[in-house]
């Protein structure tokens, strides 16, 4: 469906959330030095570098969805312009092969159409040259008017893509830096014999799972069974598959096979069904962790406790259990459908 271009673009409306997201790195440049860490401070610090690079994600998803929004603006404006030259140019030739078809026969002057002829023809020449000249003027100025519009509605959307497009590399900067800084984080507290406080001793491998005992029917077991059989894969950031996925990218794939369109990023998924409490999830519910005003991470309830996700790109999508950590970053839960 093409879009309204006069009704603004949908990516300028939302850099201002991509571009705190983006570059409010804060975390990356505080704390602790690395050297200086005990076991508990490199465990805080990986948790805390977790927890903004799944909000880097995530904006660098909603910034790739807004150039693409942009550019597709830009585009429907470039082919209103191209559509607006042609029709002003039909309607110029038109107006002037009616006034050459009116005259045919004369001697074409100005004398000719008034006065060779009748009285009673000089006087009709007289009224359609009037009804001519204001009719052509009407409709011409409204061509050129529509012209002038969809120009000006180009420049702006040809601006807001520009802008579109230095955000997107805004949050792509943001979440390499994000990505190195945990990997960093992570060497320290495997030197100082700490545990990945994000990963669990559930099986990772793929098709099995310890969720796979919590059958469910219909289309939320082929919710389940997708996800089950991407576990191992590569979590890879911006990811919707098929090779990797991120976590909002694989929940998106997960419930297409129930026919289910959800939206890109964690922001707008956590409001694509009915939002339920912990204690009433039940296996294919989305779960969402941290921000509860604007929730940055997003998995699959598979059951036993349990859910299916990426957390990062330093291991594959995995089956983790969600007590201890997930469960005390837990905000809320989405029933789809």
């Amino acid at each position: 469906m093409t879009r309204n271009p006069e009704t603004g673009s949908s990516a300028s409306r939302r850099f201002a959330t991509v571009g705190t997201l983006a570059l409010g790195t804060v975390l990356l440049s505080s704390g602790v030095a690395l050297a200086d860490q005990t076991e508990e401070e490199a465990r805080e610090r990986y948790e805390q570098l977790q927890e903004e690079l799944s909000t880097l994600n995530e904006a660098y998803n909603r910034a790739q969805e807004d150039h693409e929004a942009a550019e597709a603006e830009v585009a429907d404006l470039e082919d209103r312009v191209e559509e607006a030259e042609e029709s002003l140019q039909e309607m110029s030739g038109q107006v002037s092969l009616i006034a050459q078809s009116a005259y045919t026969g004369t001697t074409h002057s100005l004398p000719g159409v008034l006065f060779d002829s009748s009285p009673d023809q000089a006087l009709q020449n007289i009224a359609d040259l009037d009804f001519l000249s204001v009719g052509q003027e009407a409709v011409l100025s409204d061509y050129v008017d529509e012209l002038d519009r969809s120009e000006r509605l180009l420049a702006q959307a040809t601006e807001a893509e520009d802008r579109a497009a230095e955000s997107l590399q805004e949050a792509e900067t943001s979440f390499e830096q994000g990505e190195e800084a945990l990997e960093e984080q992570e060497e320290v507290l495997e030197s100082l014999g700490g545990v990945d406080p994000t990963s669990s001793a559930s099986p990772t491998g793929g098709g099995g799972g310890g969720g796979a005992e919590a059958a469910a029917s219909g289309d939320v077991q082929a919710v389940l069974d997708f996800a089950r059989d991407q576990i191992g894969k590569p979590y890879v950031w911006g990811g919707t598959g098929p090779d990797g996925y991120d976590c909002s990218g694989l929940t998106q794939a997960a419930w297409s096979q129930a026919g289910v369109d959800l939206p890109r990023t964690t922001f707008d998924q956590v409001n694509a069904g009915t939002q339920i409490s912990r204690d009433e999830v039940e296996p294919g519910d989305l779960l969402f962790f941290y921000d509860a005003a604007s929730p940055s991470h997003v998995g699959i309830y598979s059951g036993n406790g349990q859910m299916i996700h990426g957390s990062n790109p330093s291991k594959p999508l995995e089956e983790v259990a969600l007590a201890d950590y997930w469960d005390g970053v837990f905000t809320t839960a989405v029933r789809v459908g």
